[in-house]
C-alpha cells in the first residue's frame, strides 16, 4: 500500500461542511429514514465532536472522482433501539476503514454512505473524517432499510464480502466470503446480536464508476436540503408538514395520535405495529404502520396504501421533526407522509429485494406512488 497515494479528485470540488449543515442533516437524514438508521441526534452529536476536534468532513460528487477511484461503502448494523440506549464510542468506523485496508492491501480513496437515512448519514462522516477521506454524494437507499442486501449496490451486482465489522469493545469481525447477500446479511446479523445489538460495518470496496452508475445520487445535498427547509420552516411559522409534501412530491396521507403501540427486539431488529386514530381532517378514521426498523406498510380502515420501497414518513404534527420507530410513544400526535423513491429502487430486480414481499408480505403488491405536484 502506497505511503503517500495520488489524490484521486481536486480538492477545489470539495463541499466542507458546516455546524448549520450538520443541523440541516440531522432533520433531512432523520425524514428520509422513514424511522430507521439510527438516532440521527445522536449520530450528529458524534459528527459535531469530531469537527470540534479539527476534523473536516468533505461531501464530494460522485462524477469528480476518478473512475477507478476505490470507494468503501459503510453503516451502522443492528436495532435502532440500541443505539439509543447504548452510546457509541465513536472510532468503530475508523477501525473498519483501517481493518478494510490492512485486509486488501488497497488504500481507500472516499467513502460511501450505505444508506442516507437516520444515524447512517452521519456514521460515513465521522468514518472519513478521521481517515482524511471525503465522502460521495449518494447512498445506497435514497431512504433507510433493515438488512443490507437492500442497497442498490447489492442489487445491481456487486459482492459485499470481504467485509469488515467493529463494535464498540474493540471487536473486529472478517466475513472472508458470503456465497450469496442474503448469506452475509445473516451471518453478520447474528454476529452483531453476539455484539450487544450494534456495530459498525464496512463492505468491500468499488470502484467509484460503478458507484456514480448505481447509487441513489445527491442524497447528502437532498437530505440537507430537506432540513434547512424544515428548520426555515419552522422560523417563519409555515407549515413544516406541506413545506416536506411540497419538496419531495410527496402526500400528507393521515394525521392522527398513537392509539396502540406493540414494538420487541427480535433477531437484531426492532419489529412491531403502530395504530393510529384521526384527527382534524381525519377524525374518525384509522390506520395502522408495520415495522421492522423503518416503517414498511401503512393501511387507512385496513386497506393497504402505501409500501415499501416508496417512503412511509412519521412527523411531528406541530413541529414538522421526524419520529424514529425507537423514539415512538403512546399519545403522540403525528401526521404520515407517503414519498415516492427513487426509480433504482422500482425496477423488478429491486422489487424482489425491496418490494413488499420481500419482508413478509406475498399478498400485498407493490403499486408505486406518482410524484404529488402541489396546486396553488
Amino acid at each position: 500500500m502506497s505511503e503517500t497515494p495520488e489524490l484521486t479528485y481536486d480538492p477545489a470540488d470539495l463541499w466542507e461542511l458546516t455546524f448549520e449543515d450538520l443541523d440541516a442533516l440531522e432533520v433531512g437524514a432523520g425524514i428520509l429514514g422513514t424511522g430507521g438508521g439510527g438516532n440521527p441526534y445522536q449520530g450528529k452529536l458524534l459528527t459535531r465532536e469530531a469537527m470540534k476536534a479539527g476534523h473536516k468532513m468533505s461531501i464530494l460528487a460522485t462524477d469528480k472522482i476518478a473512475g477507478d477511484a476505490l470507494c468503501m461503502s459503510i453503516g451502522g448494523i443492528g436495532a435502532p433501539v440500541v443505539g439509543t440506549e447504548r452510546i457509541r464510542e465513536g472510532r468503530e468506523g475508523l477501525r473498519c476503514l483501517q481493518g478494510m485496508e490492512q485486509l486488501t492491501g488497497r488504500k481507500i480513496d472516499a467513502i460511501v454512505c450505505e444508506e442516507i437515512g437516520g444515524a447512517n448519514a452521519m456514521n460515513p462522516l465521522v468514518t472519513a473524517a478521521l481517515g482524511g477521506l471525503p465522502v460521495l454524494d449518494c447512498d445506497g437507499m435514497g431512504r433507510a432499510f433493515p438488512e443490507m442486501q437492500m442497497t442498490t449496490f447489492s442489487i445491481y451486482g456487486h459482492s459485499s464480502t470481504p467485509s469488515v465489522m467493529c463494535d464498540l469493545h474493540g471487536n473486529s469481525v472478517v466475513f472472508q466470503n458470503a456465497v450469496t447477500e442474503v448469506f452475509h446479511e445473516r451471518m453478520a446479523r447474528a454476529c452483531v446480536v453476539s455484539q450487544g445489538g450494534a456495530a459498525m460495518l464496512a463492505t468491500a470496496p468499488m470502484q467509484a464508476s460503478f458507484v456514480h452508475a448505481n447509487a441513489i445520487p445527491r442524497s447528502y445535498t437532498k437530505a440537507i436540503r430537506l432540513g434547512r427547509a424544515v428548520l426555515d420552516a419552522r422560523r417563519t411559522g409555515d407549515d413544516p408538514v406541506a413545506t416536506v409534501c411540497a419538496l419531495e412530491g410527496g402526500r400528507h396521507v393521515f394525521t392522527g395520535k398513537i392509539t396502540d403501540l406493540k414494538r420487541h427486539l427480535k433477531g437484531g431488529f426492532a419489529v412491531g405495529d403502530l395504530e393510529l386514530g384521526g384527527f382534524d381532517a381525519f377524525q374518525g378514521e384509522t390506520a395502522s404502520i408495520a415495522i421492522q426498523n423503518e416503517f414498511l406498510i401503512f393501511r387507512r380502515e385496513g386497506e393497504v396504501e402505501v409500501t415499501v420501497p416508496d417512503l412511509i414518513i412519521v412527523l411531528d404534527v406541530d413541529t414538522g421533526y421526524p419520529i424514529t420507530t425507537e423514539m415512538l410513544r403512546y399519545g403522540q400526535r403525528v401526521a404520515v407522509l407517503a414519498v415516492p423513491c427513487h426509480d433504482l429502487l422500482r425496477t423488478r430486480k429491486a422489487l424482489e429485494v425491496v418490494g413488499p414481499a420481500a419482508f413478509g408480505y406475498p399478498e400485498i403488491p407493490f403499486a408505486p406512488l406518482a410524484a404529488h405536484t402541489q396546486t396553488a
